[in-house]
């Protein structure tokens, strides 16, 4: 099977990286942070941070789909680590740089997103709004060196604990 790639943004990336390593850990390729969606050609941190180049904090998974590792697997598991009824904020960490969104790289991973979103509404969401973007997938940069597996570098670094407690919710 070919190698495919999946784009999540979800407020801090560092969390986000960490949650899809911790439950998808033997099956993953490679999973990097960068950037993504924005207006500039080049991102860093620094400009990421300002919330002046539409840019997101994102990661960006490769994998060989199986039963364990595929598509709607993963973006069900992106949908249930975090809080959806939030656009540009994944508390603590709060602006246009922590949006939530799925960028998609075909029209398939279009139509998954979108049937998985609506049942996860259904399922988990009842009374509130999931506001996730579902979008093309735009230019990627990775983040510098330091931020890559940063949590496992820095085990006392910082983690959105949301990323990690909606997800034991569901499945425990």
């Amino acid at each position: 099977m070919a190698i495919e790639t999946a784009t999540f943004a979800s407020g801090c990336f560092r969390g986000v990286q960490k949650a899809f390593e911790t439950f998808f850990k033997d099956e993953l390729i490679d999973i990097k942070v960068g950037y993504t969606g924005g207006d500039l050609t080049y991102s860093d941190y620094e400009q990421v941070c300002t919330g002046t180049t539409s840019h997101t904090e994102a990661v960006q998974i490769k994998y060989t789909p199986n039963e364990v590792i595929n598509y709607p697997n993963l973006v069900e598991f992106f949908y249930i680590m975090r809080d959806l009824t939030s656009l540009d904020a994944q508390v603590p960490d709060i602006g246009t740089q922590y949006l939530s969104a799925i960028f998609y790289h075909s029209p398939e991973q279009e139509q998954i997103a979108k049937r998985v979103m609506d049942e996860v509404q259904d399922k988990h969401y009842q009374g509130q709004k999931i506001v996730t973007l579902i979008v093309p997938a735009s230019e990627w940069y990775d983040a510098e060196e330091y931020h890559q597996k940063y949590l496992e570098k820095n085990p006392e670094g910082c983690a959105c604990p949301k990323h990690f407690l909606r997800w034991c919710i569901v499945h425990i």
